[in-house]
């Protein structure tokens, strides 16, 4: 049955709108945004009460890589390297060697007790070993929770990092399957080659798209966006076009670029976050249509034995193994242990085997499916209480930024920061003119209870005031954070 372009934009602005509906009465239950989205798709489907057949795993396929790509340099974009650099090197650990381990548990178990050969048991651990860092921190947004020890900034590093890992390991395996005469070994120059040309793409490209976008000069600033898109999309393709993992050097370029001065910075980092809802909507229901409620059944029993261990024995050991050599409390490593939400990453890698035409794709797939399914209830319901009990969270009070002159395309480091005065404040009573704030700073701007007030040394401060304090440099901040909180 054909459809029309009409029914076609009619179906996705009903499903988008149910979509995001469902997402806000739900969402406050604890439960992730990709369930909700999934369950959507599925209740669309032909399994469902919409009726859509979808079938075709190869336009799953390209949506996917094309959502996952923006995705990941919205990601990218909103990653702060002064928290992320203290964190680098542990963060890599989990988002490579990690990743490795993971896959090689899950494989090994896969072959014992689902009877996979081998292979095929580390492609399905390849494909369910990376984490989703979208679902996680919207959940931990929701409950205004925020992260003792540097956790926030690892698990996002981690969460943004190791999906070039997954993929890699994805692709490789399933060639492996399809190609008997391949051997092992020829992963390993395989692995430098694309992670090294990856890398230097992206750091390239980081630096050149920042050039550009403050040099161009454009007209229109509706244009800046498509700019970047067109090398956003450049970047992605000319790096797997050579050779190198295109997700890697997407993912380097939107962070070298999230952390330079560029014109319309702040405009640019708000449009690429739509955008990487909508993507993260469109991929979710699309997922969701592909997958055939019915065929999950048969293997209900095998995905929650391999979602059990991947949950409670495979991504603790790899978590553990990889921050031994780390300085980290044994709470943090049981909270990153259990901070292994899959998302909708797995169920576009699953979509590789099927169409490599492997004898047991359809069952990976489904597997997977109910992989994805059974860690987001379990593991994404509970971070909130986990956090909690372990003693790992806190008020999230991240102070509001906004870099001056990125409009007008000034190379300055000034930024203004929104602090509140909370109760017990030693500035509060106080005239402006007794803080020892840093030289370099300034309150300019003070709300109090929504009257604006243009601050003076004899402006006295009250509890619950919102400042606007301008600083120069990142250091300056926890200066003037001392002073006033």
């Amino acid at each position: 049955m054909g459809y029309s372009v009409e029914n076609i934009l009619l179906g996705i602005a009903i499903l988008l709108f149910l979509s995001i509906l469902v997402s806000k009465g739900f969402g406050r239950l604890g439960i992730p945004a990709l369930v909700l989205f999934l369950g959507v798709g599925m209740l669309a489907g032909s399994d469902g009460l919409g009726g859509i057949y979808f079938d075709d795993a190869a336009t799953a396929q390209s949506l996917g890589t094309v959502c996952l790509m923006l995705i990941l340099f919205s990601g990218g974009l909103d990653t702060n390297w002064t928290t992320a650099r203290p964190v680098l090197w542990r963060s890599l650990s989990l988002s490579t060697a990690g990743v490795l381990i993971t896959a090689v548990l899950v494989g090994y178990f896969a072959h014992w007790i689902l009877g996979f050969s081998l292979l095929e048991g580390i492609l399905l651990g390849a494909i369910v070993s990376s984490t989703d860092a979208a679902a996680v921190f919207s959940i931990l947004r929701m409950g205004n929770i925020g992260l003792k020890n540097r956790l926030r900034p690892t698990l996002e590093l981690e969460s943004g990092s190791n999906d070039p890992m997954a993929y890699f390991l994805t692709v490789s395996f399933t060639f492996l399957l399809t190609n008997p005469e391949g051997s092992i070994w020829q992963l390993v120059p395989m692995f430098l080659l694309q992670m090294s040309l990856g890398a230097a793409v992206g750091l390239g490209m980081g630096y050149t798209i920042a050039a550009i976008i403050n040099r161009i000069k454009l007209s229109q600033e509706g244009l800046y966006p498509a700019l970047t898109i067109a090398m956003v999309l450049f970047s992605y393709a000319f790096t797997s076009l050579v050779g190198g993992n295109g997700f890697l050097a997407v993912y380097i370029a939107a962070v070298i670029l999230g952390n330079r001065n560029f014109i319309h910075k702040r405009s640019l980092t708000r449009f690429y976050d739509g955008v990487a809802w909508l993507a993260q909507i469109l991929l979710f229901l699309t997922l969701g249509l592909l997958v055939f409620p019915s065929q999950t059944i048969p293997v209900l029993g095998a995905g929650l034995l391999v979602s059990l261990f991947l949950i409670f024995v495979a991504r603790p050991i790899s978590v553990f193994l990889c921050l031994y050599f780390f300085k980290t409390e044994l709470r943090d490593k049981i909270f990153v242990s259990w901070v292994g939400l899959r998302g909708a990453v797995p169920i576009v890698f699953a979509t590789f085997p099927l169409l490599a035409g492997i004898e047991k794709s359809g069952m990976i797939f489904n597997i997977v499916f109910f992989i994805v399914l059974t860690s987001a209830l379990l593991q994404g319901t509970t971070l909130q209480l986990v956090a909690r009990w372990l003693g790992l969270s806190e008020n999230d009070d991240t102070p509001k930024r906004i870099q001056l002159g990125e409009d007008l395309g000034y190379n300055t480091q000034n930024e203004l920061v929104e602090l509140k005065l909370p109760k017990g404040s030693a500035a509060i009573g106080r005239p402006l003119v007794d803080l020892q704030l840093p030289k370099s700073s300034l309150i300019v701007l003070i709300d109090r209870g929504g009257k604006f007030v243009t601050p003076t040394g004899s402006t006295m401060l009250a509890e619950n005031d919102k400042l606007m304090v301008m600083v120069e440099q990142e250091a300056e901040i926890a200066a003037v954070r001392k002073v006033l909180l």
